[in-house]
């Protein structure tokens, strides 16, 4: 209650203040005035018009400090709910762009010190100030990708030059619990395939450990397959869990997933995974993914229709007289009337290949028994 008579008074006391430079306003405007050339303000009538522009304001302002507290802290609040969905690092280089702003401002606001114009001076000035201390952050807020994903890493203690094959002005990787539990991470980063710092988030650690700890004994031994894997990375490639206790922005966030494409957007990172959901909702949220599974069928040798190949038939296929073959890869291959050759190896011919979002299937023919 206090504090609310004293924040009263302070605001009371700046309608007084501002009552009285009204006044010297109105007093300049009339001398302006070609009305009266002839009529001076005495000191009295200066006095007076001072003092009752002074109390008209203060009254306006003691009155409207009620309705001004209240407007002020919706709008405090409003700000406090807007820069919770602003990344740390934005807060972090848009403050340091408008000082820079502000600081180039001052030196160009001394150019206009010396104007003999009425006010103009303090207006371009003005001007000056509000014009590069917004260009200030929003040039330092564009360009923070450029810098700020090293300095963030380093700040929160992932390694910047212990991964072997990794450069450290690459753009981070952030791994997933599915792509860690896959296993075949660790053969693409022997491969010096993945370059940037790894994050591994304690949150995706937690959520290994709980796997592991599984009452179904599938679940466990994936859990401890995951930890495994984590634990050759960590011995092989000096990769350290990203704490992640002091984002605040994460702490609010229960899922798993969306903590990640969060995380990625605090650090300007990559969610390395082989989940196909979380990679729909990466590019929905515009978190770019490195998808393993897609990598992995990338690499799948390319066939094309009319080549000839031999793969052994091994059960039937979904309709009337197919045949069903897998290459080593897994990739599979219908065959058309190759039902009869089941438990054989055949001679087929490729007629067709469909690329799909679950893999490559090959369609073809056969030639000739073997």
């Amino acid at each position: 209650m206090m504090l609310k008579k004293l924040f009263r008074m302070a605001f009371t006391f700046v309608g007084v203040v501002i009552g009285y430079e009204v006044s010297l306003l109105f007093e300049f405007l009339f001398k302006l005035s070609s009305v009266f050339p002839d009529f001076e303000i005495t000191a009295t009538e200066r006095f007076g018009l001072a003092v009752a522009c002074a109390l008209i304001f203060g009254i306006i302002f003691f009155r409207a400090t009620p309705f001004l507290g209240r407007q002020s802290a919706k709008v405090a609040k409003d700000i406090e709910h807007d820069l919770q969905s602003v990344p740390t690092n934005d807060i972090i280089v848009g403050t340091f762009g408008l000082i820079i702003g502000l600081i180039i401002a001052f030196l160009v606001s001394q150019v206009f010190v010396e104007m003999q114009i009425f006010y103009l001076g303090t207006i371009l000035t003005i001007v000056t100030y509000l014009m590069l201390g917004y260009l200030g952050v929003i040039v330092a807020t564009k360009k923070a990708k450029d810098f700020l994903p090293a300095l963030i890493s380093s700040r929160k203690g992932t390694p910047s030059g212990k991964t072997k094959g990794k450069a450290s002005d690459a753009t981070p990787k952030i791994f997933d619990t599915s792509v860690i539990i896959d296993g075949r991470i660790a053969d693409i980063m022997k491969t010096g395939f993945i370059e940037g710092n790894i994050v591994i988030p304690e949150f995706v650690l937690v959520e290994l450990r709980h796997i592991a700890d599984s009452s179904d004994s599938l679940k466990r031994n994936r859990g401890r397959r995951g930890l495994d894997i984590l634990n050759k990375i960590q011995n092989d490639y000096g990769v350290e869990i990203y704490n992640t206790n002091g984002e605040k922005a994460l702490e609010e966030i229960p899922e798993v997933d969306v903590k990640l494409l969060k995380l990625a957007q605090l650090i300007n990172g990559k969610v390395v995974t082989n989940d196909f959901n979380l990679n729909k909702v990466a590019g929905i949220k515009g978190v770019e993914v490195l998808n393993i599974n897609e990598l992995a069928n990338t690499l799948k040798p390319v066939v094309l229709p009319g080549e000839d190949m031999q793969i052994f038939l091994v059960k039937e296929g979904k309709e009337s007289n197919q045949a069903i073959a897998y290459l080593d890869d897994g990739t599979m291959i219908v065959v058309e009337e190759g039902r009869k050759y089941i438990g054989q190896t055949v001679e087929v011919m490729v007629t067709s290949v469909l690329q799909t979002s679950a893999g490559r299937m090959i369609f073809g023919k056969p030639k000739k028994q073997v």
